[in-house]
């Protein structure tokens, strides 16, 4: 018999390629006379890069950026020169892989690291960016990310705002536009969620970033606030906790299934 072996990773616990193998190895103990083909996949989120690059090639690059709790960090996207495109995997750079379990908490968290990183991929020449959002440690709406590339959040008094979750309630005002209007942002998520509401990004994926139920509402009111400006219903406005909206409000992003 031939057999096909696609897995996901599984998180915290094995990459999509050592998952594969100890499927392998199993199949392999019981039918020793079987064929095994291995194709690990990726959803968005952690080893996303590894497996485009294992079909596209391409070379990787680092720049050390913020972590989701402003600690430098050393991130790696995957750039193709010859197209002058540049795959970003989030999580690297703004991933729940980067925290400890007491660390966890989307209203101190944000998407600063990933900002910076389309910085530095911009800077290389980059015509088309492909952003995967998966495995974030986040739910900010992409203000983190918009910060780094220069836009200004404001208060209903004029005062600045750190671009973390908890202070998406309080925006008011906010100020910049898309420094690289001639890159192509293209956005790749797993998910279809709104950006708000039961099955938005705070109520679905804010838990299991360290949210209790009282900072779940706060995020989800947040989100509600940001939605003056932000995408709202889009299917995967609510990924990677309203990354996906952020993308398209603040670089004219694509959302891609």
């Amino acid at each position: 018999m031939h057999i096909l072996i696609c897995p996901d990773k599984f998180k915290a616990s094995l990459t999509a390629q050592e998952a594969a193998e100890a499927i392998a190895a199993g199949i392999l103990a019981k039918w020793k006379k079987s064929t095994i083909q291995i194709v690990p996949l990726a959803d968005g989120g952690e080893g996303t890069l590894e497996m485009i690059q294992n079909m596209h090639g391409g070379a990787w690059l680092t720049h050390t950026v913020m972590d989701p709790l402003g600690r430098p960090v050393q991130a790696e996207y995957l750039w193709l020169a010859d197209q002058k495109t540049a795959y970003i995997e989030m999580a690297r750079c703004s991933g729940l892989q980067l925290l400890n379990t007491k660390e966890r908490n989307p209203l101190k968290t944000n998407t600063f690291g990933t900002g910076e990183l389309i910085q530095h991929a911009a800077k290389q020449g980059a015509k088309v960016i492909v952003l995967t959002i998966g495995g974030s440690a986040t739910n900010d709406a992409g203000i983190g990310m918009a910060a780094a590339l220069g836009y200004t959040f404001l208060d209903a008094n004029g005062n600045s705002l750190e671009p973390i979750g908890e202070n998406l309630v309080h925006i008011d005002q906010i100020n910049g536009e898309n420094p690289f209007p001639e890159i192509e942002f293209i956005v790749l998520t797993d998910v279809d969620n709104p950006l708000h509401g039961p099955q938005g990004a705070a109520h679905v994926f804010a838990k299991q970033k360290g949210a209790n139920a009282i900072s779940i509402k706060q995020l989800n009111k947040g989100l509600i606030n940001i939605s003056k400006w932000l995408p709202t219903d889009i299917p995967g406005a609510g990924a990677a906790g309203g990354l996906g909206a952020g993308a398209m409000h603040f670089l004219g992003a694509q959302l891609t299934s």
